[in-house]
């Protein structure tokens, strides 16, 4: 009776197939995330360093010298995003990511063997070549190999794992030396790039290479089924039809995909998403945090290393949250509570600020609750969410170019945020950005629940037609079907 029992569970399983290897190619793919968050948290803990008379520079670095080095990274990224779609779209997502691994090894083994100054813009050069297809090539891969109710939760791990990055680089850069801390990061990225290797390609990638065979074996392979089950046969056949009626079309260029009403709607609607997503304010919380907290008059007696790592901490705790909730709530619902409370949040800085220049004694705890329950919403919400909503809105043949263009334009309102926030406190006062924060927050309120529309466990068919919000003529279907 027992064997009977055990062989009907092994036929179930085989029918049901598994997501085991999902998951591993997911997070092996987010390893370059972690990567990256490792070279973000890297300015915080040496900085002190750098500038000391023990410098491995050999001079101390100046003020100025310091602020190049942390900018050539984004600098880098911004140029660099449409290559990235480029290699993606021509060579492969697999590819790309071993590349973009490869730049992330390279940037920290020439800080081991070179400790310049010119040498330190070089190698974030290229960490900032490599953080320029994290967060289009990265949700790409993992989307078209994920199940379509497992792409939410694993696509959230990019922030995840970004934010263990920060964690465990303030946490060793902390304690250790500067050539250990070295020494123990410049193995991950070259244990992913290994890993990638062996990795399989996107199958929406291979349908568009014309390798339908190998399309196949890779969906089989992913989900644990047979070549011939006919999950796996209809998956593909729908892939082979997007490509199929693609490839009927004129070359798909930027302006060609501009000029189709509902791709240029759902592309406007997202930028829109992502002015406001980027200019919600975490982010410069998380870059002047120290001057945020002096300009509340906190005393707050805490050792450094505590309170920088804090942040990450607060920021892991929000992505997990978001990923044991967002298949079960849905991305919209989870984007207009996350924007609502950063709302209030940065309205609530703002008048402790005020509060406190005009009359004093503000508690010290107030302001630091309000600055991570920010942060918490930032990565468990206004982030995360809106890259996943861009990960699922596009077919995967224009994906590429147009997550190149959304991403670069994101690089650069953060580079603009980061540049005017001191000449505006300056200006205005030091409550005036939080006040603009908190209305930028409020309209990603209005925007999300006017314009967009849930994506969750839909077809990009699916949420471009909901995006027109009225009923279809002939030729409009035919072109996204």
């Amino acid at each position: 009776m027992s064997k009977n029992c055990e062989k009907l569970k092994s036929e179930i399983a085989k029918k049901n197939g598994h997501t085991y290897l999902q998951w591993i190619f997911a997070l092996l793919a987010n390893c370059t995330h972690m990567a990256y968050g490792l070279e973000c948290g890297w300015i915080s803990p040496t900085t002190k360093t750098l500038q000391s008379e023990t410098s491995p520079s050999g001079y101390p670095l100046s003020d100025g010298q310091i602020a190049g080095v942390a900018s050539s990274m984004s600098t880098a990224a911004t140029c660099v995003v449409i290559m990235h779609s480029y290699i993606a779209d021509i060579y492969g997502r697999k590819i790309n990511i071993i590349i973009i691994a490869f730049l992330e090894a390279l940037s920290w083994i020439i800080r081991i063997f070179c400790t310049s100054f010119t040498s330190l813009i070089i190698a974030r050069v290229c960490a900032g070549i490599a953080a320029g297809g994290c967060y289009n090539v990265i949700p790409m891969y993992i989307k078209e190999i994920s199940r379509e109710d497992l792409r939410g939760i694993l696509c959230t791990f990019s922030m995840i794992f970004q934010n263990v990055g920060v964690f465990i680089m303030y946490f060793i850069g902390a304690y250790l030396d500067y050539y250990t801390v070295m020494y123990v990061v410049v193995g991950l990225p070259i244990l992913t790039m290994l890993g990638m290797i062996l990795a399989p390609e996107s199958p929406e990638f291979l349908v568009k290479q014309g390798k339908i065979d190998q399309a196949i074996e890779t969906v089989a392979f992913v989900r644990g089924l047979d070549k011939d089950d006919t999950t796996v046969q209809t998956i593909v056949e729908v892939m082979v039809k997007d490509a199929a009626h693609f490839k009927s079309l004129p070359n798909l260029t930027l302006l060609s995909i501009m000029k189709n009403k509902i791709w240029r709607r759902g592309y406007i609607l997202i930028m829109i998403a992502f002015t406001f997503y980027e200019i919600n304010g975490a982010f410069a919380i998380i870059t002047y945090a120290s001057t945020v907290i002096n300009s509340t008059g906190i005393e707050f007696e805490i050792s450094p290393e505590i309170q920088s790592l804090s942040f990450p901490v607060v920021m892991m705790t929000g992505s997990l949250v978001l990923a044991s909730c967002v298949e079960r709530f849905g991305r919209k619902p989870l984007l207009i509570g996350a924007y609502i409370v950063s709302s209030l949040c940065m309205f609530g800085l703002a008048i402790i600020i005020i509060l406190h220049n005009q009359l004093g004694g503000v508690p010290g705890w107030l302001p630091i609750i309000l600055m991570m329950v920010v942060l918490a919403m930032y990565s468990g919400g206004v982030c995360s969410v809106t890259f996943l909503i861009l990960t699922e809105m596009f077919n995967f043949q224009i994906r590429a170019k147009l997550m190149s263009l959304v991403v670069t334009y994101g690089w650069l309102l953060t580079a603009i945020l980061l540049n005017i926030y001191l000449p505006l406190s300056n200006a205005l006062g030091v409550y005036a950005p939080f006040i603009i924060y908190g209305f930028f927050n409020l309209g990603g309120v209005f925007f999300t629940i006017f314009y967009l529309t849930e994506t969750k466990g839909k077809s990009e068919t699916q949420i471009l037609q909901d995006l027109m919000r009225r009923k279809k003529t002939d030729n409009e279907i035919s072109c996204i079907e």
